[in-house]
């Protein structure tokens, strides 16, 4: 979004057009409603600013429900935003802590801004870049205990506040089409930045799910995060706000449920052994925070293979940390083999997993030439050394 998008936009001619539009689908219907609102007289660079407005809103639901409706973004704002339900557990631990007064350095569009000050925190939310800013100043209106500046987020005086919370930018500059980086000295602000901070007060920094383990300052709690089978984020804690004992967290949201698995330290991994009736797949936090072999005790089960974060058990254990397939027979890793038995057994769908090999799925499925109406998983991964391919069911 550009300066001049956004003051077409943020006029009451703009707001109200944008809120009175029908709920956003692709397709004819945009035409048609860009077409309807042009024949209104209203400028072509309003419509197109609504337009996209309403775009953004409808892929913000999945982030944001129903207060997506009322917010503004940018794709890129939008992209990096945190989802609300993991901004509330953000907050939840900033209160925990008895803090009162919080600083979002690199506040964004304001998703965290707005889970903390929703549960009453007093919040300065800073941003460097004052189209985005400007956003969140809108999307924060509605709370009187929370402030949006223009500024630099090693600049931002943090004896003003009790804690921090920081969300370094980690793609290069703009509101769409950002690129990533991959060193952290270029973040911004840097990690030297943040960790500095945390030495002197409270932090917390929201990080991507990719963040190289040897970053880890062994005074954090690191907190890996999925939501929905996916691993969104990287948190890391540091002082009042790291639970005592606790340095390697996997969080795990899913259908409407919460759960975790904690832990003092990376988790050693159990022993390998024969393939069992069970096959289960560890959700990617668990795999992230190293507590595989936790979660293999936990449920009684062992790895598929030394090194390869596959576990199988005898007895189904009903677990949110993985998924669980029943195993239906082992094959061999050859296309041909392959073909004729999925041939046989008229399995046409096939969600196909692989861990350990060099394959590439969507590579292989076409060479499949998968036919039926039955359904099934395949593993491609490596038993007793050798390439080996695992059809199973998976369950729930």
């Amino acid at each position: 979004m550009q300066r001049s998008e956004l003051d077409v936009l943020m006029t009451a001619e703009g707001l109200n057009l944008l809120d009175s539009l029908p709920p956003y689908t692709n397709g004819a219907d945009i035409v048609r409603s860009v077409a309807d609102l042009r024949k209104q007289g209203h400028p072509v660079d309003l419509v197109g600013a609504v337009m996209t407005q309403a775009r953004l809103r409808a892929r913000a639901t999945v982030k944001f429900g129903d207060f997506a409706d009322r917010m503004l973004f940018t794709a890129a704002g939008l992209e990096q935003a945190t989802r609300l339900n993991v901004a509330a557990l953000h907050a939840g631990r900033f209160r925990a802590a008895g803090i009162e007064r919080v600083a979002d350095l690199g506040c964004g569009i304001g998703g965290d801004a707005l889970a903390f000050a929703g549960l009453g925190l007093e919040v300065v939310a800073v941003d460097r870049d004052e189209v985005t800013a400007a956003l969140a100043s809108y999307n924060l209106a509605p709370f009187d205990t929370a402030t949006v500046e223009l500024g630099e987020a090693e600049a931002f005086d943090t004896s003003r506040v009790d804690a921090v919370y920081f969300d370094p930018a980690r793609r290069t500059a703009g509101h769409s089409n950002t690129a990533r980086l991959t060193d952290p000295d270029d973040y911004t602000p840097s990690l030297g930045h943040v960790f500095e901070t945390a030495g002197r007060m409270p932090v917390g920094v929201k990080l991507g799910p990719g963040l190289d383990r040897e970053l880890l300052p062994q005074n954090a709690e690191a907190q890996w995060v999925s939501v929905d089978g996916s691993v969104v984020e990287t948190g890391l804690w540091f002082g009042a706000l790291a639970r005592p004992g606790i340095h390697r967290s996997a969080l795990v949201i899913a259908n409407g449920r919460t759960n975790e698995l904690t832990a003092a330290a990376d988790s050693p991994d159990v022993e390998a052994g024969a393939l069992g009736e069970y096959l289960y797949e560890p959700d990617g936090s668990v795999i992230r925070a190293r507590l595989i072999g936790d979660l293999a005790r936990r449920i009684d089960a062992r790895m598929v293979t030394e090194q390869i974060a596959y576990l199988t058990a005898d007895a189904l254990v009903e677990t949110p940390f993985a998924s669980a397939f029943r195993v239906r027979e082992v094959l061999p890793f050859s296309v041909g083999a392959l073909k004729k038995r999925l041939r046989a057994l008229g399995i046409g769908r096939l969600e196909i997993k692989k861990r350990g090999v060099d394959v590439d799925p969507a590579a292989l499925r076409p060479k499949l030439a998968l036919q039926g109406d039955a359904e099934a998983t395949l593993f491609v991964t490596r038993l007793a050394g050798r390439h080996a391919a695992i059809l199973a069911d998976r369950l729930g």
